[in-house]
């Protein structure tokens, strides 16, 4: 007897999907200072924002940037006027977002506001501006809740509504999955689901931290120890409504004492890439801009290989790029196309 998932429609090709934590020091605040080392990456990601725009276009790629609703601001009355009433109240005080200190707008703040660059991803094809939640919500550490977390989400979308931007599609800080239903109240239709294996787990940043977890995610960039990753496009429709299109592989930055480690890096990347292509699967790679803040041109080769890579696949097994929005399209028409077959 088949079973409930091989019942499910699909689409006939392979699918590179790309989805960006679009975030700048929202999401490092937690561990790192605004005028730390690490705010040169900081800066660096604005300018590796628009060279990423550039190559995505040349290559047509469909992308999505789950962006932290606190950089669509132009002020800090704006944040103010958007923030919720209900907010988190973590037991550890340094995840709370409302205790950073921030400037008066983009000019002279740039680490913590970025509506510049946010209209410059709107003006792009096919780039998809999704949440990662207003503030950089932590579902899974102590003091959040389901009212907190609602009004955070209400808050993202009233804000990148001011831009005339609809959210759809959501990638959770830290990969800290939770309240579904709520995703689903508020008219979200897919999220970013981890790797299927114990080390890419979304639990709390505790749990994540463990030395065994850090080391393994480390070596699983150059050698084969956690699965492929290719999902399968029956596996993206989830009993709770919701589209799960969970990650392949993390782009992890170029780092010049690996050097020689990345001919294996990137071929870890390319050989799942093609079986996504050959099995007609989902591929889905995913970084944060800030990744790209240092050894911008290193990075951008890397990235174009993969992006060569595609296009072969593209012309050869017809391969498509898809942001996660056109991902739950890709799956609603193949649904559609089904259903009236089955009445034709």
């Amino acid at each position: 007897m088949a079973t409930m998932n091989s019942q499910i429609p699909k689409p006939e090709y392979g699918a590179l999907v790309i989805s960006l934590d679009f975030e700048l020091h929202w999401g490092v605040r937690h561990t790192l200072q605004a005028d730390g080392p690490y705010r040169s990456n900081l800066l660096g990601a604005r300018i590796a924002v628009p060279r990423l725009l550039d190559l995505f276009e040349e290559f047509g790629a469909g992308v999505t940037w789950a962006t932290v609703g606190f950089l669509f601001a132009r002020t800090r009355q704006e944040l103010e006027e958007c923030s919720p009433r209900i907010r988190p109240e973590y037991t550890n005080p340094m995840l709370d977002a409302y205790r950073e200190p921030i400037g008066s707008g983009e000019a002279d703040d740039p680490l913590h506001y970025a509506p510049s660059l946010i209209a410059e991803i709107r003006c792009r094809p096919r780039q998809e501006l999704a949440t990662h939640t207003f503030s950089h919500f932590y579902c899974r550490e102590y003091g959040q809740s389901e009212d907190a977390f609602r009004a955070d989400l209400t808050s993202a979308i009233v804000i990148a509504a001011r831009h005339d931007v609809r959210l759809r599609s959501i990638v959770f800080p830290r990969n800290q999955f939770g309240y579904a239903s709520v995703l689903r109240e508020l008219g979200i239709t897919s999220y970013r689901g981890v790797e299927r294996h114990w080390m890419y787990e979304g639990s709390s940043m505790e749990q994540q931290n463990i030395l065994l977890r850090r080391g393994a995610r480390l070596l699983d960039n150059y050698l084969e120890l956690s699965a492929d990753s290719v999902t399968r496009w029956r596996d993206v429709p989830q009993p709770d409504g919701l589209c799960n299109i969970p990650s392949s592989r993390i782009l992890r930055p170029y780092a010049k004492g690996m050097a020689a480690l990345e001919p294996l890096r990137l071929k870890r990347i390319l050989d799942v890439l093609g079986k996504a292509a050959r099995t007609r699967g989902i591929f889905h790679l995913n970084w944060h801009p800030h990744n790209f803040g240092l050894n911008l041109e290193e990075n951008l080769q890397v990235l174009r290989s993969i992006l060569e890579c595609y296009a072969r696949h593209r012309d050869s097994h017809g391969m498509r790029s898809l942001s996660m929005q056109e991902v739950v399209e890709a799956v609603t028409a193949a649904k559609v196309h089904r259903a009236q077959a089955g009445h034709s």
